[in-house]
C-alpha cells in the first residue's frame, strides 16, 4: 500500500481529511484503517471505498446508511482508478450536516483528493 496524497476540507466546522491509497489486496484495507484510527484517535468516523481488479467495497463507518461510503465509492468508480482506496477521516464540528450535507461533503473530499493526483500525473 502506498499513500498517494491527502486533502483537507472544512464544512460547517467539521473537518474531512481524504486519503488516496494505491493498494494490491483487500487485506490492506484493515491495515490502513488501523493506522488511521491510531493517528486520528478523536475522529468521529473513517468511512472508505476501494476498487480492486476482482472486488470492490465500501463502509459508512456508523454514518447514516449510504451517506459516506457510497459517495466515496462513486467518485472512485467514476475516476477509473483500480487498485485504489479512498478513506475520509471526519472530525465532527458541532453542527449537524444532515444526510444531503454528509453526502456532498464526503463526495467533495473524495473528488478533491482524486483531482489532486490527476494534477500531478
Amino acid at each position: 500500500m502506498q499513500l498517494l496524497n491527502s486533502v483537507t476540507l472544512e464544512v460547517k466546522r467539521s473537518k474531512f481529511i481524504a486519503y488516496f491509497y494505491h493498494i494490491q489486496a483487500k487485506e490492506e484495507i484493515k491495515v490502513i484503517l488501523g493506522q488511521l484510527k491510531k493517528e486520528h484517535k478523536k475522529a468521529r468516523h473513517i468511512p472508505y471505498a476501494y476498487f480492486l481488479d476482482t472486488t470492490a467495497g465500501k463502509s459508512d463507518d456508523k454514518e447514516p446508511s449510504n451517506t459516506a461510503g457510497t459517495p466515496i465509492f462513486y467518485v472512485l468508480e467514476n475516476s477509473c482508478y483500480r487498485n485504489h482506496a479512498i478513506f475520509v477521516v471526519r472530525y465532527f464540528g458541532g453542527i449537524k450536516l444532515g444526510a444531503g450535507g454528509l453526502m456532498h461533503s464526503y463526495r467533495l473530499a473524495a473528488k478533491q483528493v482524486v483531482e489532486s493526483i490527476k494534477k500531478t500525473d
